[in-house]
């Protein structure tokens, strides 16, 4: 009987991961592949599956490299036994992802690009303002939101926050051969965003 048990278990197991791999693959194809009829009939479930996580673009064979750097910081909030807020300084988030791959051989896909690629789809979806207006915009948002904070509570020794807020420092990327003196470039945009909630937990 437990062999049975076991061996039916392991046929079910088998038989919706090779399920799982087909459909993941068709809403792949669908998504990559030029506009048709049924891309577009399905573009909800397709968008819905593919993104963030398993976005796919051509600029392996046309990169884009950016043409400015971007600070972005991230302060957490919390409130004591007292009723007060207590807000931690500022910390950079992309400075932790620029020394994982400083004198990195193999750098990490996901300390190169997880943050930067958050961030621009943000960017994308919100434009110049906070306020997301349709439903990817607030998958985008957690999804920036859950980043910040997993990365927060990584950093915070511990300790728990209730709420976070990014600032987003856009400088330029000085021209080759200019010497950059001893004043840093002036910042083409310094954006604030509002406090988000969270969980105790940072996450």
């Amino acid at each position: 009987m437990r062999v049975r048990a076991v061996k039916a278990v392991l046929r079910t197991t088998v038989a919706l991961c090779l399920v799982t791999t087909l459909v993941h693959v068709v809403l792949v194809f669908l998504h990559v592949a030029p506009s048709n009829p049924v891309s577009k009939r399905y573009s909800s479930q397709v968008n819905g599956w593919v993104y963030p996580l398993f976005e796919q673009n051509w600029r392996l064979f046309a990169p884009d490299p950016d043409s400015f750097n971007r600070k972005i910081l991230a302060r957490t909030a919390h409130t004591d036994s007292k009723g007060s807020v207590q807000v931690a300084p500022w910390f950079d988030l992309a400075a932790v992802d620029h020394s994982a791959v400083d004198h990195n051989v193999f750098p990490s896909h996901t300390s190169q690009n997880l943050l930067r690629r958050a961030w621009t789809s943000y960017v994308e979806t919100h434009g110049g303002s906070d306020t997301a207006r349709s439903e990817r915009a607030v998958m985008l948002q957690k999804y920036l939101r859950n980043i910040a904070a997993d990365r927060a509570a990584a950093h915070s020794d511990g300790g728990t926050f209730d709420f976070i807020q990014l600032r987003v420092v856009t400088l330029p990327v000085a021209a080759p051969g200019t010497a950059a003196g001893n004043r840093p470039p002036a910042p083409t945009e310094d954006r604030l965003l509002p406090w988000w909630k969270v969980t105790s937990h940072g996450k």
